[in-house]
């Protein structure tokens, strides 16, 4: 049913009432004409129609026929307003049944858009209140998590620092231990000084400023002794120093030269110790040195400078300056020791052939000391600065010598190959089967 016929039915059920109303009570008639019929039947007679009827026969079906039909017509219209009113009725309760049933549906639709919104708001609250129980779920596990990771950090911090504590204390037991080794390691004495180190009994005394010297003598090892000398005499210049020879061939003149130098220099008394062999430039360091010392079968050797030059070719004119260059040298060192000797430089020479055919005259300590090459025959040595075991792992340290390797020649023969030289320099060493050779 379309909106305007519904509108249409509502309108007209809102006059029905008045419909059904007037044809259950017909409209009343004039005064006038009541007046009318007043006058016609003035004896009052009205209500006696079968008398009228009586006197005026032939006028009584035309007047009883009207009245009739209008009365038909009223009825009919009657039954025509009640059938349309009835129709109506039924109309509208079709309408008011459909309206009812539409705000029953609507009413149903309300109930159930509250009922979903409810629903959707119990599900949200339900989401929010399991959001908020997982939340706090999580946020208890998370704090259970936390807590039993600070306990079991706690519990390795406290095991850490137990095994700390153990491992300080094996670590201070095994440093204790090796410091233990390393104090078996050392003497229970001290270096002795003496300003006059050789005792009555022959004895010397060597103190630990003491400087070693083996080998051939190089630049390295000029180096190595001028500094501990210079050292020595910046800690104190009144106790000695000692430079103890074991074995030494000689070496460069320059470099034997500056060590004769730095002895000279020093304000400490410098002493010489040869244990077992001097020659070349070491004997002359020994036989100039202010005090010497050497064992009784210590060999000290002097002879003239000489040298052996491999893959070397000179002119007469190089042959020459290079012998007057030699000679110079020769000049520098052998004089003083000629000198010491009470003896000239040609007298030296010439004793130096007598007592050998390649001019090497070599002597034991206890002759040296007759030929004033040695001041001292010493039958012991008191070496006070070896305080550490021998026997321990020494830690490397520089050395004075550089690093001379052995090899073997063509011939299969071992040498030492030395250090270059500077120009006018000259190797002043002992080397008679050539085991140490120069460029």
């Amino acid at each position: 049913m379309s909106p305007t016929r519904i509108a249409v039915l509502l309108a007209l059920s809102a006059h029905l009432p008045l419909v059904a109303k007037q044809a259950e009570n017909p409209p009343v008639q004039p005064a006038s004409e009541v007046k009318q019929a007043e006058k016609v039947d003035p004896a009052g007679k009205a209500d006696q129609p079968d008398q009228k009827a009586e006197e005026n026969p032939a006028a009584q079906p035309a007047d009883k026929k009207q009245p009739s039909a209008a009365k038909q017509e009223q009825e009919e219209l009657a039954e025509k307003n009640a059938l349309a009113a009835e129709k109506l009725k039924l109309e509208l309760a079709d309408l008011s049944a459909q309206v009812a049933r539409l705000k029953l549906e609507k009413e149903m639709l309300s109930e159930q858009a509250a009922i979903e919104k409810l629903k959707l708001v119990n599900a949200d609250e339900a989401a929010s209140k399991q959001y908020q129980q997982e939340l706090l779920d999580i946020t208890r596990e998370s704090e259970l998590a936390k807590a039993k990771a600070l306990h079991i950090t706690n519990q390795l911090k406290a095991e850490q620092a137990m095994w700390g504590m153990k491992t300080a204390q094996l670590k201070a037991e095994v440093d204790e231990l090796e410091m233990l080794k390393k104090r078996r390691e050392y003497s229970n004495s001290d270096p002795v000084y003496l300003e006059n180190p050789l005792k009555e009994d022959g004895t010397l005394v060597i103190s630990d400023r003491r400087i070693a010297l083996n080998g051939p003598i190089s630049y390295g090892t000029a180096d190595y002794i001028t500094e501990r000398i210079n050292y020595y005499n910046n800690q104190d210049a009144d106790q000695p120093i000692f430079i103890v020879i074991d074995t030494s061939p000689g070496g460069s003149v320059m470099a034997g030269y500056r060590i004769l130098k730095a002895m000279e220099g020093s304000s400490a008394p410098i002493h010489v110790v040869v244990k077992s062999f001097a020659a070349s430039m070491a004997a002359s360091i020994t036989t100039l040195a202010e005090h010497s010392y050497a064992y009784p079968n210590a060999i000290i050797l002097h002879h003239q400078i000489s040298s052996t030059f491999f893959f070397q070719k000179f002119n007469l004119t190089e042959q020459k300056e290079f012998y007057e260059d030699m000679q110079k040298w020769w000049q520098r060192l052998a004089t003083p020791i000629a000198a010491k000797m009470g003896i000239t430089t040609d007298e030296f020479i010439e004793q130096m052939y007598k007592n050998s055919s390649k001019g090497d005259w070599s002597e034991f300590a206890e002759d040296a000391q007759k030929l004033k090459w040695v001041d001292h025959i010493v039958e012991r040595l008191q070496e006070t600065s070896l305080i550490k075991d021998p026997n321990a792992k020494a830690e490397p340290t520089k050395t004075a010598f550089g690093q001379l390797e052995q090899q073997i020649d063509e011939s299969g023969k071992p040498f030492v190959q030395l250090p270059r030289l500077t120009p006018k320099d000259f190797y002043f060493l002992y080397s008679p089967d050539q085991y140490y050779r120069a460029y």
